[in-house]
């Protein structure tokens, strides 16, 4: 390398564990995730899980133990897929999508866009056979209280909100700042031309021209909102919003 030539930093890299893999990229395979993806911003490799059964059908189910419906993901199976993937990101870290999961926020998106790169496992069936997840420390993350048919969608949902954080991918990164949860709230509502539209105006102080005012009146708005329909946002954000008035 010559000498003061820029030097290239890595993508950050998601590999994905998934009996689907022709699902990918999916929607991420336009628009801005594209773009950055074009660009080596970023990273994507579907690994096959049923690659790494041992019979000659393939198999990579099978009855649960105990009785009951469905059938479970085999735990020799899923772990020599995710052996390799350890092998090729030892520092990034590994996570099962399921609907038992925590539930994912921005701020862990945050962390996980932050590092090298992300794992995810996507399941099918009636889930995977626990000792795999206990004997790795597999994280175990829920994008909603709700059930999919398998964690592809899922993965396709925190890959999304990971890449959109990366440096270079949102042309005006500072809006970032302004969205929903990164400051605890839910955001104030947008408006754009025509300034009247069936009747509705687009509100007064939103024209003004006065900076410190839109400030305020988008911040009071974006109060109003989380408290109204997230009252478990409230609950912290309320306490920070009170703390600084007070200042």
């Amino acid at each position: 390398m010559m000498s003061g030539e820029a030097i290239q930093p890595k993508p950050w890299l998601t590999t994905v564990l998934t009996l689907y893999p022709e699902m990918f990229p999916g929607p991420l395979g336009i628009a801005l995730a594209e773009r950055a993806r074009e660009r080596s911003i970023w990273s994507l490799d579907c690994v096959n899980i049923r690659q790494y059964a041992h019979d000659k059908h393939h198999s990579i189910d099978d009855e649960p133990y105990g009785g009951g419906p469905g059938m479970v993901m085999r735990p020799d199976v899923l772990a020599a897929a995710i052996d390799s993937s350890i092998a090729a990101g030892a520092h990034r870290p590994i996570i099962y999508l399921t609907p038992r999961g925590t539930p994912l926020t921005q701020s862990r998106v945050r962390e996980i866009a932050s590092g090298e790169g992300v794992t995810l496992i996507c399941g099918r069936f009636e889930g995977v056979d626990e000792r795999v997840l206990t004997s790795r420390d597999i994280e175990q993350l829920s994008i909603g209280d709700y059930v999919l048919s398998g964690g592809e969608i899922a993965a396709l949902a925190v890959i999304d909100a990971c890449v959109r954080l990366l440096p270079g991918v949102v042309g005006a990164a500072e809006s970032l700042h302004e969205e929903s949860f990164e400051q605890g709230l839910l955001e104030y509502p947008h408006y754009t031309r025509p300034r009247s539209f069936e009747g509705k105006d687009v509100p007064a102080v939103l024209l003004s021209g006065n900076h410190e005012r839109i400030r305020s009146w988008r911040r009071a708005q974006a109060e109003k909102i989380t408290r109204e329909r997230r009252a478990d946002l409230w609950v912290d954000a309320g306490a920070e919003c009170a703390n600084q008035r007070a200042k």
